[in-house]
């Protein structure tokens, strides 16, 4: 019960914002225009490279909060372990904030390509983005603690609150001084600040107390997760890499206007993701604490129930997008152009994520048993064969390229590689998972969208809104019935 209201809570507010995101992202390429969209787009990119900078911190204090919470890890070394780390993300964000601040008049002359903006009004807002980044980085850390405490539901509600604050409220505020991306940004830095205090204030009001005085700061508690911490680092730059390395290519080949649609066909292919994603949130520390308390058949059980519940929501979604991507681009935005150079990046990067959704199941097991080396070494042959790939590809054939890349790579990690983490973490486990767990759900879902296509289909945008609304519908029941949880669920509540 606890994994589902956890899910439940993450899945709602994720829902909440990747729906917010849809409804917004065409309003700020109608009120900013597509080059300054573009510049938005990269900032996002700039997030999550910058993350690479946690060093695998974030999710170590995740696991080991979880332990503490088993009875792994005692208050006073957990008091010890969240300060240490407290100063070296302190440090961390000032010299990437510093870092990216001093840069932002090279980005703006020497590697974006801008037709209309003046300069001076991109590197103004670098330096914002610069700030944002600062703070993201600092916020993170107590997120980590917040989601080894599994406290999903408060942690779900913040997100939606702040993420309404930094993408609704800003439209207005650019409204008020003037639409430009300097304004979009310094509403974002009051935003990021706002809520980084309160995940502070909340960290603080679930850990242990440390006694009299203040706790100190010691390097020493973070050489007993050292291991860890690196693998977590290396795994987090091999995903960085793997998942972003295309766009930020893309930023430097392409002007911020073919950029931003670019990013906006992207964005709306992550939207696979999108239930895989808040599981994974749920699952890790969940999976970290029953290995710690050796419930190993429990493991198992959430573990293959988990996956098809990710295959259920990733593979329908994918489906959809992939055989109807027009169609949901054109009720997305109404943009022909957009419509017909962006239907095969949106179809082949949603086929991609899919795969990658599914295919990171190993990983949560790696995790919680605290050895990652094995993913390292898988991961480290993808980006072998990614990255000259990828740089060719996006080089040669722009957006179809990088999709066609992203796609091959995560269909032949899928297939190769996790069988040799199943046999070393699950011995025995791979066929019967991929045989019952998740070939029946993707082949039905594809089945189902294929046959779909062939549906006498509105020429209006809101009628072609709701029959997308149902194909989707008939895809996730036709999903379900290849999911043996589904399938008991439905017995269980007709009996």
């Amino acid at each position: 019960m606890l994994v589902k209201g956890s899910l439940a809570a993450t899945l709602a507010s994720r829902v909440y914002m990747a729906l917010l995101g849809l409804v917004m992202l065409p309003v700020y390429m109608r009120t900013l225009g597509l080059e300054s969209y573009g510049l938005v787009a990269l900032f996002f990119v700039l997030q999550i490279w910058f993350q690479l900078l946690d060093m695998g911190l974030v999710p170590t204090m995740a696991r080991e909060t979880a332990r503490y919470r088993a009875g792994a890890l005692s208050a006073p070394d957990f008091r010890l372990l969240m300060r240490a780390l407290e100063g070296v993300f302190l440090l961390v964000a000032a010299c990437a904030g510093t870092a990216l601040f001093l840069g932002a008049n090279f980005i703006a002359s020497s590697w974006l390509k801008f037709e209309q903006l003046p300069v001076q009004e991109v590197v103004q807002s670098g330096k914002m983005m610069a700030l944002c980044i600062a703070l993201r980085l600092m916020g993170e850390l107590y997120r980590g603690v917040i989601i080894g405490f599994e406290r999903f539901a408060w942690l779900a509600g913040a997100n939606a609150a702040f993420g309404t604050l930094r993408l609704v409220l800003v439209v207005p505020f650019m409204g008020w001084l003037g639409a430009s991306p300097s304004h979009f940004f310094s509403f974002q830095v009051a935003a990021m600040a706002a809520e980084t205090l309160a995940l502070v204030a909340y960290t603080y009001r679930l850990a242990p107390r440390s006694g009299p005085g203040v706790t100190p700061w010691r390097l020493a508690p973070i050489r007993d997760v050292f291991a860890f911490s690196l693998a977590m680092s290396l795994t987090s730059i091999v995903w960085v890499t793997l998942s972003q390395l295309d766009k930020l290519l893309l930023s430097g080949l392409l002007s911020m206007s073919n950029y931003g649609v670019f990013s906006l066909v992207v964005a709306a292919a992550a939207s696979v993701l999108l239930v895989s994603g808040a599981l994974a949130e749920v699952l890790m520390p969940r999976l970290a604490h029953l290995q710690a308390k050796a419930s190993r058949d429990e493991l198992t059980a959430l573990y293959r129930r988990s996956t098809q519940w990710a295959g259920i929501s990733a593979c329908s979604v994918a489906c959809v997008l992939a055989f109807h991507a027009d169609r949901v681009l054109w009720v997305w935005t109404g943009d022909a152009v957009l419509v017909s150079s962006g239907a095969w990046v949106l179809s082949l990067y949603a086929l991609g994520n899919a795969a990658l959704a599914v295919g990171a199941f190993p990983y949560y097991l790696q995790f919680a048993e605290g050895r990652l080396r094995l993913h390292l070494l898988g991961t480290a042959l993808m980006v072998l064969v990614l990255l000259p790939a990828m740089v060719w590809a996006t080089a040669r054939f722009g957006g179809v390229g990088a999709a066609a890349v992203w796609l091959l790579v995560n269909v032949l990690y899928l297939l190769l590689w996790t069988p040799i983490a199943h046999a070393r973490f699950l011995p025995g486990l791979h066929l019967r998972w991929m045989a019952q767990d998740v070939l029946p759900i993707a082949g039905l879902a594809a089945l189902a969208a294929l046959a779909c296509q062939w549906l006498p289909w509105p020429q209006g945008r809101l009628e072609g809104g709701v029959m997308l609304m149902a194909v989707l519908l008939v895809v996730l029941l036709a999903s379900a019935a290849g999911s043996s949880w589904a399938r008991a669920a439905l017995q269980h509540r007709l009996r």
